[in-house]
């Protein structure tokens, strides 16, 4: 299996320089770095250094993944933010464990020994809430089931319709925001009975840039999307006809 490497990017120039070359090109078959539209010089480092770089059309996360779909040529996909949150040494072990038979991988902030440096006592506490509440809700057995951090078969994106807008759309105009998909991804490959582990990777401390988290508003977006999933959305009866796994 093919894995493409996405990395999401918003002025994070100090991160990539240090980030992005402590990635083995040999770990994987496509590097694709998404931006967000940066002004601070990411786009033009990551393009004079030889990376492919999407420019997004619309702003928000979840379109620099919609948009980011047709570009990808993995059967695995690496998702990182290349702030210095996500140690690339873990790379590997993340794919892996896709390539024994799971479905999604979670490089956990907080299994075991693990900790983030980054945190403080809001994101501690509201990361452990919300994966809690996943648990609860949808029978999850997480112990982070937000972070971006994670591999997975592009063929669960279709699986568990994460490509739709359907799922985003009324939270986000009821909370005035864009939300990303990974906490939904945790609720729907928890329902779906996917198969589903996470590798203690920590979270070091962010390198420059500024934290794009808008802690109340994507909070309120999550909690409704976490309550509305309990009827919203069902296991399909089939795959996406078009991403059957090899």
């Amino acid at each position: 299996m093919k894995v493409t490497l996405l990395a999401l990017t918003l002025n994070e120039i100090e991160g990539v320089k240090v980030i992005l070359p402590q990635i083995d090109p040999s770990w994987v078959d496509q590097i694709l770095v998404i931006d967000g539209g940066s002004t601070d010089g990411t786009i033009e480092w990551v393009k004079d250094n030889g990376y492919d770089v999407y420019i997004q059309k619309r702003s928000g996360i979840r379109y620099a993944y919609f948009e980011a779909l047709d570009l990808l040529d993995g059967d695995i996909i690496v998702t990182i933010s290349p702030d210095g949150n996500c140690a690339p040494e873990f790379i590997p072990a993340l794919i892996d464990q896709i390539r024994k038979g799971d479905d999604l991988v979670i490089g956990s902030r907080y299994l075991g020994e693990a900790k983030s440096e980054d945190d403080d006592a809001i994101t501690a506490f509201g990361n452990w809430m919300f994966t809690r509440i996943v648990n609860i809700l949808h029978g999850g057995k997480y112990t982070d089931a937000l972070v971006i951090y994670r591999a997975f078969r592009k063929n669960l994106i279709y699986q568990l319709d994460l490509h739709r807008g359907d799922a985003y759309e009324l939270p986000e105009r009821l909370f005035g925001t864009t939300i990303s998909w990974e906490p939904l991804m945790s609720v729907r490959a928890s329902k779906a009975g996917k198969k589903v582990s996470e590798l203690p990777v920590g979270e070091p401390p962010r390198i420059g840039g500024e934290r794009k988290l808008q802690v109340f508003r994507w909070g309120a977006a999550f909690l409704f999307q976490f309550a509305r999933e309990l009827w919203f959305w069902r296991k399909p009866k089939t795959n996406h006809p078009s991403m059957v796994r090899r």
